[in-house]
């Protein structure tokens, strides 16, 4: 079990100025993690528009064709009302008619019209869903802390980095819906997120090698605790060896290969809750079992532990 830790109130001596800089500076940082984010999840978001964007497609296609085999069925129903009107039919009018009507095969559009179009709304959907994560992910957000919706938050992480788990775990999410509204910096938790749904992935992966396993499960949890909230990041991947658990936060360790990770995943969550939100980070792991991260941010500032 890690050690939950407090925060470490700044210097009372400190000048504004000087303050004001370092927050400039922390804003800064934060946003350059973020941005580093997007470029590393690119391919990934990249494919995750191109699916629902292929099959738009193909629904606007089957759809044209379809229009184009309605557009001769209709010309010659006019004609042929054209010719009603006039008081003589010919033969070969209603002749006409009943071929392209078992030409365009109107029964079957009359089904698979609909289906279409709601297909198509349903990826048009699905692309806004993720561009509209895209741009809150990579917002900067306010220096000082705001008030958010932390489910929200969590679901905006969530879809950017769909990518990166979707092909290894089933992830469930179990949210409080009555979760109130925290203050805190939404940008900095949408990092924090973002690297340990990834970490877990890779967890799952490094446990389950050349996919001699099943699918692991990534589940995410909301409560509120009291004057806290608390967050859970659970996976049913490798586990932390033992030895390595007190190093786990130390900028710059890490244990995956070369290009897989910066070693700054649990590094940058750490002082992000624990520093910046005055919460706590604790975990439970077993190795070859799995691993459960406990984030807890205070509700108010009276819960802030001294």
């Amino acid at each position: 079990m890690g050690a939950a830790s407090q925060v470490n109130p700044g210097s009372a001596s400190r000048r504004p100025e000087r303050c004001d800089e370092k927050q400039r500076l922390e804003s800064q940082r934060a946003q350059s993690r973020k941005m580093r984010s997007i470029g590393q999840l690119a391919a990934g978001i990249a494919h995750e528009i191109n699916t629902p964007t292929q099959y738009v497609g193909d629904n606007l296609r089957f759809l044209k064709d379809a229009f184009e085999d309605l557009v001769g069925l209709l010309r010659s129903g006019e004609d042929l009302l054209e010719a009603a009107r006039s008081g003589a039919v010919p033969p070969e009018l209603v002749g006409r008619l009943a071929a392209d009507y078992e030409r365009a095969d109107v029964g079957y559009l009359m089904v698979e019209i609909p289906g279409a179009i709601q297909h198509a709304l349903d990826g048009v959907e699905r692309i806004s869903r993720i561009v509209r994560a895209i741009k809150e992910f990579a917002h900067p957000g306010p220096a000082e802390k705001s008030t958010a919706d932390l489910n929200a938050v969590i679901e905006t992480t969530l879809t950017v980095a769909r990518n990166e788990w979707k092909y290894v775990a089933d992830l469930v999410t179990d949210f409080d819906p009555e979760l109130p509204p925290i203050l805190c910096h939404p940008a900095e938790i949408n990092q924090v997120i973002l690297n340990m749904v990834i970490n877990a992935a890779h967890a799952i992966e490094d446990a389950a090698p050349h996919g001699c396993r099943p699918r692991g499960v990534i589940t995410i949890r909301t409560r509120r605790r009291d004057d806290w909230v608390e967050i859970q990041i659970a996976d049913n991947g490798s586990g932390i060896p033992e030895n390595i658990r007190p190093r786990i936060f130390d900028p710059f360790f890490t244990t995956k290969a070369i290009g897989r990770g910066t070693g700054q995943g649990l590094a940058i969550c750490y002082p992000v809750i624990v520093e910046k939100h005055g919460g706590m980070i604790t975990f439970e792991s077993e190795e070859g079992q799995g691993t459960t991260f406990t984030l807890r941010l205070p509700l108010t500032e009276e819960a802030i532990r001294p």
